[in-house]
């Protein structure tokens, strides 16, 4: 799918200011003059925007308005970028929220494209990359799996596809779960007998595997069925997943009919078995999606100032799964355009299909259509359905989206007061919005490893996670571990973002620090941040109870040394466990990865200058890493594929000095 790229050179050039306390700077790799003010009022943003307006031409493009960070604020899309850039400039009559937008402005960029369509799919681009607070923000961005039937093969590969579609093969989908493709590729072995496995596995088999054992494989790696027989299985497979399932099943029921008239009951009963992997397929689709062909249906519910958007994903007639999106940044939005954005987000990575249905008339709909057909390379058609299937199938997803809307309200309402809860017994000001949890992980010392997650109202937030190699702090000491990590963390803190201006999802500062141990590792935390000048960040250690027994009995340590507990069924425990339980998990995974690398290294990775081809033609002739270390200059410039100057650093980095 061809999408547009920013180009390396927008087509305006921004002109500075002349109000003092301003700066001009040349932006390069845009070709862009920014403004940069530091001027926190609704004045000076509009002044930015003011001067952007003037150097802006009739033409289509996408502006990004950025704060005094240079952080993205909002990306937006235009037909005619001057008129509606200069449209920001009368702050009459705008909401509140595009004026907080505005007095937070300090620069604009401007990327100028072909058409107004290219625009919306650049735009979608933009706000999955930077996640603007302003711009509605489609919160599930995880890309979706699909089915791939790889083709470069004799024998194709049926498999499970994740990301951009590189691999050449028929792609199926996208479906909702990776749960839901592992269940519909383990019924499509049973139906079609598809190999799974790589190619490499292929090439080295001598006998068949357990899969072909237990009939979910035809087992073509030793020759079990021959090359046009396994051709037939993959058109099969095909028509199939293109919709055509009532076809082959069909021609199955033939086959196995012949069969038994033949009284070849043991081919019968095979084709019985796949004829139930069949069924299994189809029987398991809780959404009757029959006469709908390929499409994807959108329907939105609001409550309370939220919003639902849920979405069917019909391929062939069979429903590949549904999905429920809770949209973020949504207020003084209508809902309608809330919608659209969605859509547009969607489809910045997932092909959209030929039919789109929603429930409601969407703002620039026709401009919608051609971005998406340009960017799917077909037709795609938005519509209203009105009768028929496909409105019952709408109906179905209206009710699911206010079901989803329900139980989400009802989850929030109850994790509310759990942290209102929380924050009570912490004794904090007010309900966290960032919490960090902190946690080491090594062997006595040996690959330490700090691990920092992240946690928030809706949960954690994995994008923000990280890991601390521990540099300093290399024994078993793992209080001063615990001080490198703070040292580390806090101090790139005060550099970033010294006065604790950044709030919301781009927060840098935490609002509760929760440290996974007990009073020494508080002390650790509580002193190294009263030497970097902090004192009013919270923190709570959360330590094994007494005699180190079951999980509920813990013990929450606070700076003062004052100890607490809570009950075993509290629930404020239970976040606080889930909490420490994840820092726990993360750290661990960090540790054994690093640990894993390390086993398979090589002395010779310490060589400056000599790289894996060099470092493998070694070993090869050497056999080990202390054979090539004891070897004289004449036997390692012998050695082959290594040349003079190579054997020259090697011998040079075993001998220095002697």
């Amino acid at each position: 799918m061809s999408k547009p790229r920013e180009p390396s050179k927008a087509g305006s050039k921004l002109a500075a200011p002349n109000g003092p306390g301003s700066a001009e700077r040349f932006n390069e790799e845009n070709a862009t003059y920014t403004v940069a003010s530091a001027t926190p009022d609704l004045d000076t943003g509009l002044q930015a925007i003011r001067d952007t307006v003037k150097t802006l031409k009739p033409v289509p493009g996408v502006y990004r308005m950025l704060d005094t960070r240079g952080d993205v604020l909002y990306v937006g899309k235009a037909r005619v970028l001057k008129n509606r850039v200069a449209n920001y400039t009368q702050p009459k009559g705008q909401p509140q929220r595009l004026l907080r937008m505005i007095s937070q402005t300090r620069r604009m960029e401007i990327v100028t494209t072909n058409s107004e369509a290219e625009a919306l799919l650049l735009e979608a681009q933009l706000i999955k990359r930077f996640r603007p607070p302003f711009n509605v923000l489609l919160r599930d961005d995880k890309s979706f799996p699909f089915i791939l039937l790889r083709t470069e093969h004799d024998f194709p590969r049926i498999m499970k596809h994740r990301g951009a579609r590189r691999a050449k093969g028929n792609y199926y989908g996208p479906f909702a779960s990776a749960g839901s493709v592992n269940t519909t590729i383990n019924a499509l072995q049973k139906l079609f007998l598809l190999r799974s496995c790589t190619d490499s596995f292929f090439s080295r088999r001598d006998r068949p595997c357990l899969l072909y054992q237990i009939k979910r494989c035809s087992a073509p790696c030793v020759d079990r069925i021959s090359k046009d027989d396994y051709a037939e299985l993959t058109r099969q497979a095909k028509d199939f997943l293109g919709g055509k399932s009532g076809a082959v099943q069909a021609d199955l029921e033939k086959q196995m009919a012949k069969a038994a008239e033949d009284l070849d009951f043991e081919t019968a009963a095979i084709l019985r078995d796949r004829l139930r992997a069949a069924t299994f397929i189809q029987g398991s689709q809780a959404i009757n999606a029959s006469g709908v062909g390929d499409a994807d249906v959108f329907a939105l519910a609001s409550k309370g100032g939220q919003i639902a958007v849920q979405a069917f994903f019909i391929r062939g007639g069979q429903n590949w799964g549904h999905r429920a999106f809770f949209p973020s940044h949504t207020k003084d939005v209508e809902e309608d355009q809330v919608l659209a954005n969605v859509l547009a987000q969607f489809y910045e990575e997932v092909p959209p299909p030929r039919t789109i249905l929603v429930d409601r008339k969407l703002p620039e709909q026709a401009l919608i259509e051609e971005a998406f057909a340009a960017a799917a390379e077909h037709k795609v058609d938005i519509s209203i359905p009105q009768r028929g299937d496909r409105r019952s199938l709408m109906k179905q997803a209206q009710r699911n989206a206010k079901e989803a809307l329900d139980r989400r309200l009802a989850e929030r309402g109850t994790k509310a007061k759990t942290l209102r809860e929380l924050a009570e017994f912490l004794e904090l000001p007010e309900v966290p919005q960032r919490v960090e949890v902190y946690d080491n992980s090594h062997i006595q010392g040996s690959k330490a490893v700090g691990g920092m997650i992240v946690a928030g109202p809706e949960g954690f937030i994995k994008n923000q996670y990280r890991k601390f190699n521990i540099k300093s702090a290399q024994t078993d000491d793992d209080f001063g571990m615990m001080r490198e990590v703070m040292q580390r963390r806090f101090a790139r803190a005060m550099k970033d973002d010294p006065d604790r201006e950044t709030s919301g999802d781009k927060a840098v500062w935490p609002d509760l620090v929760l440290i996974d141990g007990g009073k020494g590792q508080m002390s650790s935390v509580r002193d190294t941040l009263e030497e970097l000048g902090i004192e009013d960040v919270p923190l709570i250690a959360i330590a094994k109870g007494p005699g180190h027994g079951r999980e509920g009995r813990e013990v929450f340590h606070f700076p003062d040394g004052r100890e607490k507990m809570l009950p075993t069924n509290s629930p404020v425990l239970f976040q606080l466990q889930l909490w420490r339980d994840e820092v726990h998990r993360y750290a661990i995974g960090a540790h054994r990865a690093k640990r894993s690398r390390a086993i398979t290294a090589s002395p010779l990775d310490e060589i400056p200058g000599v790289g894996p081809a060099r470092k493998r033609a070694l070993l090869l002739h050497f056999g080990t890493a202390s054979k090539v270390r004891a070897a004289s200059l004449e036997d390692l410039q012998r050695a082959p594929g290594v040349s003079a100057g190579v054997a020259q650093t090697v011998y040079d980095y075993y001998h220095a000095g002697g």
